[in-house]
């Protein structure tokens, strides 16, 4: 076993490292949608039963989770931003370091006018990068404006009290329609049976 690993080895782990961090947060994103689900099916329930505290529990954890996941997606979000900018960032390192390596080979074989217009187009580049990071700074001003609007409806009010009741309330009925139907046809099913007995 090698007592020292090599920046390749290291660059390697580096990256391994990200990504488990990446499906780890997408992993808590998931059993986050999972946790909103269980409380609407318990809420729907409270309702049903007219059990108001437990309702109101439901209703409680509903939001923590909400904010929970809108914490969490944030997080993602700022740490797959993050690693990107350190992959560009090292990008532009190794290609500073080349334009001076070619620089100062250019320098001793070039004419002064040659190496200006290398000096030019490192120029260039410089503003290209800086560019580069601007465009970088804007997207993740609109990321944080894009998840602060997520946990509002179309019309971007936040979803109310009421708003939560009326969606229980329809997942109810639709449960109550789909179990009508279904004893429906298994009472056309019994009769069927039946009729074949005789």
């Amino acid at each position: 076993m090698a007592l020292f690993k090599s920046k390749q080895q290291k660059e390697i782990e580096k990256k391994m490292l990200i990504k488990r961090t990446i499906n780890t947060m997408n992993k808590q994103i998931n059993k986050l949608e999972e946790q909103k689900r269980v409380f609407v099916e318990a809420a729907k329930k409270a309702k049903q039963k007219d059990l108001e505290a437990q309702y109101n529990l439901a209703l409680s954890g509903y939001k923590m989770t909400v904010q929970q996941q809108k914490r969490a997606q944030e997080m993602l979000l700022n740490f797959e931003i993050t690693a990107q900018m350190k992959d560009v960032t090292m990008m532009t390192s190794e290609f500073l370091k080349g334009m001076s390596d070619i620089s100062k080979e250019m320098s001793k074989l070039a004419d002064a006018k040659e190496f200006a217009k290398i000096q030019a187009q490192f120029e260039q580049a410089m503003v290209a990068v800086e560019t580069q990071t601007d465009q970088m700074d804007n997207f993740m001003e609109m990321s944080q404006e894009t998840f602060y609007n997520a946990g509002k409806d179309k019309s971007g009010k936040e979803m109310s009290d009421e708003d939560f009741e009326k969606f229980i309330m329809e997942q109810a009925s639709q449960d109550e329609l789909s179990t009508e139907n279904i004893d429906k046809e298994m009472e056309a099913l019994r009769k069927k049976i039946e009729d074949s007995d005789k």
